[in-house]
């Protein structure tokens, strides 16, 4: 339930802003470098909420909902770098070689903007009208509240202490791992019949945190998928391929996944995403009509409560409307020259429209992942990979039979598109996760959507230096003349594989449509459960999808994490206080979350100063001895004693609740500062 706030409260300040700006330009410098060497990025909501605490509890007058808008800020622009996932594409086939400053901070921006905007009536149809869990936004309101000393002293007393054990062992594993005493990564791979497979997990106890706070639904579903790549596609597609005597599994295995199956999972992801988008529709018709009745009462002079006051809609469509200008402007001066200038104009007029109407669609899609599992492990990576899908084939449409110089060029136009949708599909992951924190803690909608739109800003005004700073010290994968030290950019690298491959006639789109097939039959299951069990079972479409196209490695603990949580909860349902031991368990398992979280922002510093210093192998930046034979079992013991040990510790704390007031006593009032 969202908390109950007074009629006046500190919220949106200059100090807020401030401070929100200087984690901006520490989070989307970390994961701009994180995510281009090793195709990682890392949840900036909650550590930059602890840091927010801390700061502002400085001041006497600071909120719970100040603190909120300084995460919402340094989180909107710390999501926003996942940018680097497609325009590093334009310097690897060959278009650029740096990253024109204002050409960049228009595409990452402008799009930002978009889905800031597209995602104001999709609170009302997605957060305050569903019951999508919101792993991270809970997450984040659970911290903030802690933090702001909400509800009863022994209470918080016992939650505090839960977050923190949790996070001093999630952040001590995970600098143990760099330390490489222990390992990250369990993984093994095998021969299959006349085929082979693998299973790899990461040791990540974040991961563990979000299972707990999906579910079961979700958690079932990412298994079904990881089953379906790993045990079916993988082994059926290495069979075809052969594996004889003396080659290297383990490489055959990576490629087979990298190559086919995570065309398949999109494929998978695209009937779920649109079977998604059907099914939301209704409820996001309705988030606008009531967008269009508040924005009526208002002007009828209705004073509305604080936590329903979103952005006026005849804003928000008007600033949808008018940054199509500004758009269609930006795609012309890259149009008007070059291979393509006879045909700019409709170009331009194709372009806008389809991010116009994508946008939208992404930003529904986008939104529900973030619901379903969670920001930070949404795939919008594979978001990515159906938007560069769909302007490739429209663009190859037009100008079928193009020559190669025009080909060229329309790779590019097509992977500047993909950027400014894409810079929809990251912000409106991150908004909706945002706003369910805010509807938690009590939060103003209108301020936290301009407070994105001001992280926006500062992520677009950050993100090209960095870009081009990396670009001139080390290079990209897969761009004329990189180097042995070259960034990896796995993302923008298959991102704009798949561009050349539509408009160049060389994409496999037989795996795609087996996806389709699948992500079909995956669609009839979900319903037919629903049905037969009076929707007590489901089998979520693009968390099947998700399960498939993510990397065993990334998704597999995730289930486990499900399982315990499900283990956990019902236990808690026992006890003399459900609710208390229910509340108990999801802060620990925030706690698993905020402790890698913050240690991943350290990583990442460390990294960066050792690659400046001329590290020849930065990521190792921590370790002090070799990788050795016993890491991997050892780790995993130590994994699950850890895991085992904090679930254990969380149910004697919960097992007898707080003493009641005695009666008669009135309760405290709430305390948001």
């Amino acid at each position: 339930m969202p908390a109950t706030v007074p009629a006046s409260h500190t919220e949106l300040t200059l100090r807020g802003i401030l401070l929100g700006a200087v984690l901006t330009v520490l989070f989307t410098a970390a994961n701009v470098y994180l995510g281009l060497k090793l195709g990682i990025t890392f949840a900036t909501s909650i550590p930059a909420a602890v840091i927010s605490m801390a700061v502002l509890k400085l001041f006497s007058d600071s909120t719970i909902q100040e603190n909120n808008i300084v995460q919402t800020i340094a989180s909107s622009a710390g999501t926003l770098s996942a940018i680097i996932f497609v325009l590093p594409g334009l310097i690897m086939v060959g278009w650029w070689t740096d990253f024109p400053y204002w050409l960049s901070v228009g595409v990452i921006g402008l799009g930002g903007i978009l889905g800031v905007m597209y995602s104001v009536p999709l609170r009302r149809a997605l957060v305050t009208g569903s019951d999508l869990p919101y792993p991270e936004g809970v997450a984040a309101a659970e911290v903030l509240k802690v933090g702001a000393g909400v509800g009863g002293h022994e209470e918080n007393r016992r939650g505090l202490l839960a977050i923190i054990w949790a996070s001093l062992v999630s952040a001590g594993f995970f600098t143990l791992a760099k330390t490489k005493l222990l390992t990250d990564t369990v993984a093994r791979t095998f021969r299959v019949g006349a085929g082979a497979s693998g299973a790899a997990t990461s040791l990540s106890m974040a991961l563990i945190g979000v299972g707990h706070l999906v579910g079961m639904a979700v958690g079932i579903a990412m298994l079904v998928g990881i089953l379906i790549s790993w045990v079916g596609l993988i082994p059926w597609l290495t069979s075809q391929a052969g594996v004889p005597a003396g080659t290297d599994v383990e490489a055959l295995v990576g490629t087979v996944f990298r190559t086919k199956v995570r065309y398949i999972g999109a494929g998978t992801m695209l009937v779920a995403a649109l079977w998604t988008l059907l099914k939301v529709i209704g409820p996001v018709i309705g988030g606008i009509r009531q967008a269009l009745a508040a924005n009526r009462a208002r002007s009828g002079g209705e004073t509305l409560e604080l936590t329903e006051r979103d952005l006026p809609i005849t804003i928000v469509g008007g600033a949808i409307l008018l940054s199509m200008l500004p758009i269609g402007l930006l795609l012309w001066s890259f149009a008007a020259s070059g291979a393509l200038a006879a045909h700019a104009g409709t170009l331009v007029l194709v372009s806008v429209a389809y991010i116009l109407i994508a946008g939208l669609i992404i930003a529904s899609i986008t939104g529900y992942m973030a619901g379903l599992i969670g920001a930070s492990n949404s795939p919008v990576s594979g978001v990515g990979i159906l938007t560069a899908l769909g302007i490739s084939l429209i663009l190859a449409a037009l100008f079928r039979g193009a020559p190669p110089e025009a080909t060229k060029s329309l790779v590019a136009f097509g992977l500047l598109v993909t950027g400014v949708i894409f810079g929809v599909a990251t912000i409106a992951n991150d908004n909706l996760q945002d706003l369910k924190t805010g509807q938690l803690v009590g939060a103003t909608p209108w301020r936290q959507q301009l407070a994105l739109v001001i992280g926006v800003i500062f992520g677009a005004l950050v993100i090209p230096p960095i870009l081009n700073l990396l670009n001139s010290a080390f290079g990209f994968q897969g761009a004329p003349g990189a180097g042995p030290n070259a960034l990896a950019a796995p993302q923008a690298l298959l991102i704009s594989g798949i561009t050349k491959g539509v408009l160049g006639g060389t994409l496999d789109w037989q795996m795609i449509e087996i996806g389709v097939g699948i992500g079909a039959v995956v669609v009839l299951v979900d319903e037919l459960l629903k049905r037969g069990s009076a929707g007590r079972f489901s089998l979520p479409p693009l968390a099947v999808g998700m399960g498939m196209y993510l990397p065993m490695e990334v998704d597999l603990l995730i289930p486990v994490g499900a399982l315990l949580g499900w283990s956990y909860d019902r236990w808690a349902r026992g006890t003399a206080n459900p609710a208390f031991a229910e509340r108990m368990g999801t802060l620990m398992a925030t706690g698993l979350i905020v402790g890698e979280s913050l240690m991943g922002v350290v990583y990442a510093g460390l990294v960066a100063a050792a690659e400046k210093a001329g590290s020849p192998n930065s990521a190792d930046v921590l370790a002090v001895v070799d990788t050795y034979p016993l890491a991997m079992p050892v780790a995993a013991v130590v994994f699950a004693l850890a895991i085992g040990a904090l679930y254990a510790l969380t149910r004697r704390s919960s097992a007898v609740a707080p003493g009641t007031d005695p009666v008669g006593a009135a309760p405290p009032p709430e305390n948001f500062r």
